[in-house]
């Protein structure tokens, strides 16, 4: 079994571990230092991780805790909403959890962005535990402590930044992803690199087939790399009033896009679309060369990402995007490329500029 350990910090003092390994026997270990011998534990996830992964974490938590119980809700984006925290509520009440006790997320970013909301607000705030099971949770969702639910099919428009106390990545599970999902991960991932680390961005290209694969090794080092890219990040800026913002690379037009489709597209779909789109911006004012593009286009096809998306309706897509929650005093907060490996927040991009992006998705 393989174990490391990745440690973030806020404001200089240490605020949560990241542990990294391929199965969960580690996960006893894990969680000792959080004290849970007189605590209740709920683990919360959907009705479709827990037929996979349920029953093992639950065991694991009774060993180290006076109970354990589960709060199973439907799978999938429809389903993180306001209603689905308050029945979560009901059932925090009902079974007499209080301000000591924990919630343990896991699954993918739904169960983890809704029931970190649930912690930061349910007695005024308890602790919670991330234990993601998708290459997208575990690479950008469960690390930096954003939380949040859908509202009226604007996406985590009501939320909180609320730190977990653990978030415990098991790489193995992530062989268990449809095709669809792994890819949708990847969309994240090669974001990453973008942003942030052109040495990364290289290893992820140079390793693809290892990666798309998914050998246990390669897996272990691209979540390791993409948690060491969002954890330096974060410590920057840990509530997004600066630099964080340049995480969004790709999500302001992947956003509305998501929601112009009606969430048919998987949010590492849009966001990868997202990215071609900013990626050519980037291009148009004179920061990229037209191999950057090709090269980007190219490792986006490889794992399965659409770069290029018909039918769209601009007007829909623009007028999601002005909803947008990275809105600035009315002006949208645009992600560019200055080259790869480093991005910059605009405030210039136009509305004429989105609509030709837009353009180019469907073109090319």
């Amino acid at each position: 079994m393989t174990i490391e350990k990745i440690t973030v910090h806020r404001d200089g003092i240490s605020a949560y571990p990241i542990w990294l390994t391929n199965s969960f026997e580690a996960l006893y270990e894990a969680v000792l230092p959080l004290a849970l011998s007189e605590r209740k534990i709920c683990v919360v996830t959907d009705g479709n991780v827990a037929g996979l992964y349920l029953e093992q974490v639950e065991e694991a938590f009774r060993k180290i805790s006076k109970s354990t119980v589960s709060f199973v809700f439907p799978a999938g984006e429809a389903h993180k909403t306001l209603d689905t925290v308050r029945e979560l509520y009901g059932f925090l009440v009902r079974n007499s959890f209080d301000r000591r006790d924990v919630l343990v997320a896991l699954g993918g970013g739904v169960a983890g962005d809704l029931t970190g909301f649930a912690a930061s607000t349910y007695l005024r705030g308890i602790r919670f535990i991330q234990i993601p099971t998708t290459l997208l949770s575990q690479v950008d969702s469960s690390i930096g402590g954003k939380t949040g639910v859908d509202f009226d099919a604007y996406k985590n428009m009501v939320g909180a930044f609320y730190m977990p106390k653990l978030v415990y990545v098991n790489v193995s599970v992530l062989k268990s992803l449809s095709d669809e999902q792994f890819s949708s991960g990847m969309g994240e991932v090669i974001k990453h690199g973008c942003i942030r680390s052109a040495e990364y961005y290289r290893w992820i290209s140079d390793h693809r087939e290892a990666v798309r694969k998914r050998e246990e090794g390669a897996l272990l080092e691209t979540v390791k790399g993409s948690c060491l890219i969002k954890r330096s990040v974060v410590e920057e800026d840990p509530e997004e009033r600066g630099i964080r913002a340049v995480l969004n690379f790709g999500h302001t037009l992947g956003h509305a896009i998501e929601k112009e489709q009606n969430f048919a597209m998987s949010h590492g779909a849009c966001v990868g679309a997202g990215c071609m789109a900013a990626a050519w911006l980037s291009a148009k004012r004179g920061n990229l060369l037209e191999k950057d593009l090709e090269e980007l286009e190219n490792l986006l096809v490889f794992f399965g990402l659409p770069v290029r998306i018909s039918g769209l309706s601009q007007d829909a897509v623009l007028n999601a995007a002005s909803h947008d929650k990275k809105m600035d005093s009315g002006v949208i907060r645009f992600i560019l490329l200055e080259r790869i490996g480093k991005a910059y927040i605009d405030r210039s991009v136009t509305g004429q500029e989105m609509r030709e992006a837009l353009l180019y998705l469907e073109e090319g």
